[in-house]
């Protein structure tokens, strides 16, 4: 068994603010439809260039999302007046990792359920499960991908900033876990990250059903 040692490794298009709109409009109905986003929760983002992205406003409904629910924010900068409270843990991601096009944060059961129980961990581990092959860079299920997990915090600009310093320290992760909150993943595309979402939900809800029979 071997732990995840390639990750993304080319830079993601650059793209006009309708382009990227259309990748945030995608991820957050993906979610929507699968009831990962409930009561308006959740935000989506899409890197245009190096300086700037598309982000889901504040208060938007994921669910219905239209281009007029996202906006275009500085990656450091300003914090853009509709921008949701959560939105630099996004901009920090893009900041820290230029390889990143697409990120999502959602908020499905399993996620949730799983960041609380292994809190005290700082970590949870999946391995050899055949899915794991749907990350882009893994190609066997011999592999073991650990997710790391952070306190929740209000404050989302020192979070963002705890993230960082974990995710620099952890080594190759597509996604990390805040405990009682929900998970963030990312890929090159927003298609990837889509990808990536509906495979750590597979994984995740497959790893709490099997935790429950031990």
């Amino acid at each position: 068994m071997e732990k995840v040692a390639q990750m993304l490794v080319s830079r993601p298009p650059v793209l006009d603010f309708a382009e990227a709109a259309k990748g945030v409009i995608e991820m957050a109905r993906f979610a929507g439809t699968r009831g990962w986003v409930p009561a308006t929760s959740g935000n989506f983002s899409v890197r245009m260039d190096e300086k700037s992205a598309a982000l889901t406003a504040t208060g938007a409904n994921k669910a219905a999302l239209t281009e007029e629910g996202v906006i275009e924010a500085p990656i450091e900068g300003p914090k853009h007046p509709r921008a949701s409270a959560e939105a630099p843990l996004h901009l920090a991601r893009y900041a820290a990792a230029p390889e990143i096009g697409a990120i999502s944060h959602m908020h499905s059961m399993a996620a949730t359920v799983l960041s609380r129980r292994h809190e005290k961990a700082g970590r949870l581990r999946l391995e050899g499960w055949e899915l794991l092959k749907a990350f882009s860079g893994i190609t066997t299920h011999e592999t073991a991908l650990d997710i790391p997990i952070v306190p929740n915090s209000q404050d989302t600009d020192s979070l963002a900033r705890h993230v960082e310093t974990r995710l620099a320290a952890s080594g190759p992760a597509y996604g990390y876990l805040i405990a009682g909150h929900g998970l963030y993943v990312w890929g090159r595309t927003a298609a990837d990250a889509i990808r990536h979402m509906e495979a750590f939900d597979f994984l995740l809800t497959a790893q709490l059903h099997e935790e429950a029979a031990r």
